[in-house]
């Protein structure tokens, strides 16, 4: 499982699917999200502006990223 590291105290799951190269742009990630493709937490979200924090897990294509705080 690849972790993310986000310096703000969320991210959007579009904005995320697009940051860790799990789709190359937004339509694609919006097209992802609103067929159901996309997991957050084990549970499909379709809500493509979902705030996402650290501690929660993105699932697309059999690829799982988990997006963790940047302390730096």
């Amino acid at each position: 499982m690849e972790k993310i590291a986000i310096k703000t105290e969320y991210i959007k799951l579009d904005a995320l699917l697009k940051y860790a190269a799990l789709l190359a742009s937004g339509g694609e990630a919006k097209t992802a999200v609103a067929e159901g493709l996309v997991k957050v937490n084990g549970e499909v979200c379709t809500m493509r502006g979902k705030k996402l924090r650290p501690g929660d897990r993105v699932t697309f294509g059999g690829q799982t990223v988990e997006i963790t705080a940047d302390e730096s």
